[in-house]
């Protein structure tokens, strides 16, 4: 088991907020402005998203994570602008209207830039860097944190691990030369992005290697594919192949399996969909992990 009495991880200022990293796991709250969101719990309306961030901040919620671009495989890239006229209203309305720090999910600069402007406190890059190395100067610039995620699409390894923690140290190298104070850096091992089920698999089996990168790990699992793979929930993946099936509540036990085993294997910060049902596995496992 993980010594997180003697974490050297410090803490990350994010907002109103500081995580102090070893003391608990934090809840990511999911808000999806996208129509097609792989988890099947998009909205259009920014009313209802407000009102869905608001919920989730009852249930537990230490950060709301905002996203306007399907990230489900094959799905089509959005161009700034729309993203923009997705994101920037939600952003502005939870900024007045929630107490807990907001993330904006994004790998495009100017979407960061008004996002940020407009009362994000956090970059969620889920190509950490490689499309745009400009983020890492605006998180500089701007004094707030960057989840920086390992995403192997276009590309294949064989040893998934060692591919996934040499991607994340060239992330993290280049966010440092670019002024981003190290406590400003969160690591992503990027579950289910470009990887095979049976890596997804490995890289939960093997979450406690990343700690040699000194910095907090986000695990983002929830509702994820693998998880109805290994529970025959979606037969038509068994070929390996990536293919889009909407997911059902039927996941939310696997979900929790892997939140679970995560914190156990070192897991800081978890991103899910279900955050009352998360938070009190967050809290059951670090009783028993962290020795609260």
């Amino acid at each position: 088991m993980l010594d997180y009495k003697r974490s050297e991880l410090g803490s990350t200022s994010c907002g109103r907020s500081i995580f102090h990293w070893g003391k608990q796991t934090y809840v990511m709250g999911v808000i999806n402005v996208s129509p097609d969101s792989f988890s099947g719990d998009g909205l259009a309306d920014v009313e209802e998203a407000v009102a869905r961030a608001k919920r989730l901040v009852s249930e537990g919620a230490n950060i709301i994570d905002v996203g306007g671009e399907s990230t489900r495989p094959a799905s089509t890239p959005l161009s700034p602008d729309e993203e923009l006229r997705r994101v920037l209203p939600v952003v502005e309305k939870l900024a007045r209207t929630i107490s807990v720090p907001l993330s904006v999910d994004t790998y495009k600069l100017e979407v960061a830039r008004q996002a940020l402007n407009a009362g994000a406190d956090m970059i969620n890059d889920i190509w950490g860097l490689q499309k745009e190395p400009r983020l890492a100067e605006l998180a500089a610039q701007k004094g707030v944190p960057i989840v920086l995620m390992s995403n192997q699409r276009g590309s294949s390894c064989h040893d998934i691990v060692s591919a996934v923690i040499s991607d994340l140290k060239r992330a993290v190298k280049q966010a440092l030369d670019a002024g981003v104070p190290r406590e400003s850096i969160i690591i992503d091992p990027g579950i289910g992005f470009g990887k095979t089920q049976e890596q997804n698999l490995e890289i939960l089996q093997r979450l406690e290697e990343l700690k040699a990168l000194g910095r907090p790990i986000l695990l983002g699992s929830s509702r994820k594919s693998f998880i109805g793979w290994v529970l025959d929930l979606s037969p038509e993946q068994r070929s390996n192949k990536v293919t889009f099936i909407p997911p059902d509540d039927q996941r939310l036990e696997g979900t929790a399996a892997t939140i679970a085993i995560g914190i156990a294997k070192g897991a800081d910060i978890v991103r899910v969909h279900d955050v009352k049902e998360m938070a009190r596995v967050c809290k059951m496992s670090d009783a028993i992990v962290r020795g609260m």
